[in-house]
């Protein structure tokens, strides 16, 4: 895949929640994702399994109220930018959170090999 099918199907992927999916579909297997703060199991994690496991942490913590992703931004042949915006309830406390973060997706051999997300929160 070129870079922006990568791109324009991650995005696409992400509005009609289909992420689980695209992770087998579009990212390496030794991928490594990279947070901006480290939520209690280091700020890196390598492999697509890895990855699962955030997603399955953050689906566990907090139920999403709307949300909001953006086009993807290519930059040259290798990368593209994505800005989440979402508002969501912690599920332990019950308060609302608005979160925003900017991803920097990697992409070699029309995979994606490296994101790292970008937070502004409250």
């Amino acid at each position: 895949m070129k870079l922006m099918d990568v791109a324009n199907e991650l995005v696409a992927g992400c509005r009609e929640n289909r992420e689980l999916a695209n992770l087998d579909k579009l990212y390496a297997k030794d991928v490594v994702s990279v947070e901006a703060m480290d939520m209690g199991n280091g700020r890196e994690i390598t492999g697509v399994e890895g990855i699962k496991g955030k997603h399955a942490w953050f689906d566990s913590m907090y139920e999403i109220l709307s949300g909001e992703i953006s086009d993807p931004f290519p930059h040259g042949d290798d990368r593209f930018a994505v800005i989440f915006e979402m508002n969501a309830k912690s599920k332990e406390t019950g308060k609302v959170e608005v979160m925003k973060e900017v991803a920097i997706y990697h992409v070699a051999d029309g995979k994606i090999v490296r994101e790292e997300f970008f937070y502004a929160g409250e």
